[in-house]
């Protein structure tokens, strides 16, 4: 991770929007696991499939933004913090 709030000196702002987005980050799991276990319980039933199908596809889609969505976050905290040292935190990752 980029991002350590315990590096650098941030604004109560920067934390702030650090933990919105572990808060959206979280949400997501919770809504794609939801959607892949209720999709795999419509497969139960040939009738169900083609639902369950989409349910599958929904919640590939919410797992695909999350990694999206931690790039996001991590530069704009980045952007917020110190340019000078951003390759040494991550290269300690």
């Amino acid at each position: 991770m980029l991002f350590k709030p315990n590096q650098h000196t941030y604004s109560e702002d920067d934390l702030r929007r650090y933990a919105a987005f572990e808060i959206v980050y979280t949400l997501i799991d919770f809504a794609a696991a939801g959607l892949f276990l209720i999709g795999s319980i419509m497969f139960l039933s040939s009738a169900w499939e083609n639902f369950g199908t989409w349910l599958f596809i929904a919640g590939s889609v919410l797992f695909a933004t999350k990694p999206t969505l931690r790039l996001i976050r991590e530069l704009r905290l980045a952007a917020a913090g110190d340019e000078k040292d951003l390759g040494k935190r991550f290269e300690k990752d």
